[in-house]
């Protein structure tokens, strides 16, 4: 095994200094290159590097010369593999308005325009153009949720996986490490394709009709072009199985053959959790930037991250879609390991910016009974009703917040990323006997003047398609926050998230919304279009007009005027005149 602490080259010259004759794998990423464990092509690089292969990185190559970018490092000795960053590259591109973003927090400097539209199609594409021997892995967010037919809200109109439009081999869809490691050991040691098609959490292109004896053979893409119940339909058998303990391999039907996508490995253990941060990451975006600042490293460069999953269910949201319902959770010692280890980080003043993960407080939680959990179907743990069998116990959490305030050098442990409130607080008040103390802690030590929630929107119509809890509980937290904030003479606000034209809302809920006493003399500046993004429950819903639940009507606003009106109502109790341009 090799030096494991190298950083990965990016050019022939670097690859010169390491003394290789041969590289095993080479990763395309329309990112700029941070070894961070918040930049999923970073984690993949260090864990594969930890089995011993060598990996290199062309971060961002260019698309529209000659290709040098991807011919600078020659062919791998077992694959290529293919993200767009960590973002959907349409997502990061364009506004919920479908205008051309103007930055790009990924890219050296903030520039615009370093990766093209559809990413991963484009990347794979030019390397099975000029390696067309060499085997094309594709992975990260835009391949992970692209890999159904889906509905691209840019083009409006359903497109079919992935894997048929980019003619990759093999797409890693989630958190790739277990699979990734699996793949790569099977392309070296030339396991056959029937070996290979068994591989979890991955899915690949296959010809001829479904074999599979046991899987769920959802309708074709053609079906689903020509009956948008036929897509509802298809989405709601996904969504099910997605949320599973134990879900069945899912085939469909594309052209003259199929899409197979392999059931996920099971939710990692604490010592697997470990094992994917225990890496040697520089935490420092590549040496080649040579001082150009990167936005999205800069918001997260001291952040430390406490799990993986989340089990809210909210319609519009990826996040379980990606990263799965059941919570990963890192070991304590694992976790203060990092927090002491920041200090070694060039501009460290001891405040962590984020201890957190999707939703910060569902750290360590889980079902009381684990039996239960494995035949659960539900999406969410939490809507429409909190699961009687999750255990919301703070108290994990809260030792983990004093430990960490115990390592030295460490002056604030802030938590950056949103919190659900429903997991201490129901319509009677606390739900147990750590609930008060986590939200007098989070509010006292852990918010920087602002803490931020999201509660979506104020009308039970509305949040019933966004799947959030009723309104009431932000108003019964509001009181709460308030009173903890005055009895500890503190001014601290509260920063409340919400989404405008989300499908079932129209411009008379926006303006109730509008008109809500518990919103005044509140920070309003945290408000979102709703974006249809792939692989959601509410970007279905704007695509068919049907509820995938229950194949029920759903009013969508679709006219970017009337969006803009719904989006207005935030900043006025009436709306703005429509703009043009």
């Amino acid at each position: 095994m090799e030096n494991a602490a190298y950083m990965f080259p990016t050019s022939r010259k670097e690859v010169d200094a390491l003394g290789w004759d041969y590289i095993d794998i080479i990763l395309f990423s329309g990112d700029a290159f941070v070894d961070h464990p918040s930049f999923g092509t970073a984690v993949i690089a260090r864990w594969l590097q930890k089995w011993g292969y060598r990996v290199a990185v062309v971060p961002q190559p260019n698309w529209r010369d000659d290709l040098r970018d991807f011919k600078k490092l020659g062919a791998p000795r077992l694959y290529f593999g293919v993200n767009a960053g960590a973002m959907d590259s349409m997502v990061n591109h364009y506004t919920a308005w479908k205008r051309l973003r103007h930055d790009d927090a990924y890219t050296p400097d903030g520039k615009a325009g370093q990766r093209p539209d559809y990413a991963v199609t484009v990347y794979t594409k030019i390397l099975k153009q000029l390696y067309p021997e060499i085997p094309v892995v594709i992975g990260g967010i835009e391949a992970s949720l692209r890999r159904f037919t889906h509905y691209d809200y840019w083009q409006d109109r359903l497109l079919p996986s992935i894997l048929v439009s980019s003619g990759a081999d093999y797409l890693c869809y989630g958190m790739g490490e277990r699979p990734m490691l699996e793949l790569t050991r099977g392309i070296e040691a030339r396991r056959s394709l029937h070996q290979m098609r068994r591989i979890p959490q991955l899915a690949f292109l296959v010809d001829g009709r479904p074999k599979e004896k046991d899987a769920l053979v959802l309708h074709s893409y053609e079906e689903c072009l020509s009956s948008k119940k036929a897509f509802a339909e298809n989405f709601h058998q996904i969504e099910t199985h997605a949320n599973m303990m134990h879900p069945a391999t899912i085939v469909e039907p594309v052209g003259e053959g199929y899409v197979q996508v392999n059931p996920p490995y099971p939710p990692a253990t604490q010592e697997e959790m470990d094992s994917f941060w225990d890496l040697p990451y520089t935490k420092l975006p590549h040496p080649r930037y040579k001082g150009k600042r990167i936005p999205a490293y800069d918001m997260i460069k001291f952040s430390v991250n406490t799990h993986r999953g989340c089990f809210g269910g909210c319609n519009f949201c990826t996040i379980a879609a990606h990263q799965g319902k059941f919570i990963s959770s890192r070991s304590e010692a694992s976790i203060l390991k990092e927090v002491a280890a920041l200090k070694n980080l060039p501009d460290f003043a001891g405040n962590i910016s984020d201890l957190g993960a999707p939703t910060a407080n569902m750290y360590g939680m889980r079902g009381k009974d684990p039996a239960m959990c494995d035949i659960c179907r539900r999406k969410s743990c939490l809507f429409p009703a909190p699961c009687k069998n999750m255990d919301r116990s703070h108290a994990r959490l809260l030792g983990l917040y004093h430990r960490v305030a115990a390592v030295k050098g460490i002056r604030h442990a802030y938590i950056g990323s949103g919190i659900r409130y429903d997991l201490f607080l129901d319509e009677k008040g606390y739900v147990d006997e750590t609930s008060k103390p986590y939200l007098k802690e989070l509010i006292l030590d852990h918010t920087s003047g602002r803490l931020k929630v999201a509660p979506e929107h104020t009308e039970d119509k509305v949040l019933k398609y966004i799947a959030k809890p009723s309104f009431n509980l932000f108003e019964r937290l509001r009181t709460e926050f308030d009173k903890i904030n005055r009895e500890a003479g503190r001014h601290s606000e509260i920063v409340p998230y919400f989404i405008s034209s989300h499908p079932g809302c129209t411009l008379h809920d926006m303006e109730a919304l509008s008109r809500r006493k518990a919103l005044k003399g509140l920070y309003m500046d945290q408000v979102q279009d709703f974006t249809p993004t792939p692989m959601t429950t509410s970007s279905v819903m704007f695509y068919t007009g049907l509820d995938p639940r229950d194949l029920k009507p759903v009013f969508v606003e679709r006219d970017l005027e009337k969006k803009r009106l719904q989006k207005s109502f935030f900043f006025r109790g009436k709306p703005q005149k429509p703009h043009h341009g």
